[in-house]
């Protein structure tokens, strides 16, 4: 039964981890994200767009090292910046440090949890109690007697 469990809560923990990591990052990357484009020259509606996709996709290309800056403007909104801009916007950098400060976000998030966790699993251990060992008791002379030898 322990085995089970123990596997069980191998599995469980890493769909609880995503969760909460892509609930930290939906907290703070549309903003970040919005931010950081239209601090870069794109325009404020294609900006709100690409805000307001799932952070999954976001979280997936920083774990695969992927700037997926050029695929979410699309050629349309990208030829209307500037050469610098663009080298910005889908250079090696700039995604990394917009994703940084929301990824540290949901860390925060997926850690305070495992401490929460840590803490009631402690608890219930310290109020368990000591271990238990059953006696054995002593057979009555009678039934020894009648036992073969």
């Amino acid at each position: 039964m322990r085995a089970t469990f123990q596997n069980a809560g191998f599995v469980l923990s890493i769909g609880l981890f995503f969760s909460l990591m892509i609930a930290g990052l939906a907290a703070r990357l549309p903003t970040t994200l919005y931010d950081g484009l239209t601090a870069n020259g794109v325009p404020s509606a294609s900006a709100e767009r690409i805000a307001h996709l799932p952070p999954v996709g976001s979280l997936f290309a920083a774990f695969l090292g992927y700037n997926p800056i050029r695929t979410l403007l699309g050629p349309a909104a990208l030829e209307h910046l500037s050469p610098a801009q663009v080298a910005n916007l889908t250079g090696t950098s700039f995604f990394p440090r917009l994703i940084a400060e929301p990824f540290q976000h949901g860390l925060a998030i997926v850690f305070l949890a495992a401490l929460v966790m840590s803490l009631v699993a402690a608890a219930a251990s310290w109020l368990r109690g000591g271990r238990y060992v059953h006696e054995e008791l002593e057979a009555p002379e009678a039934a020894r007697e009648e036992q073969p030898v």
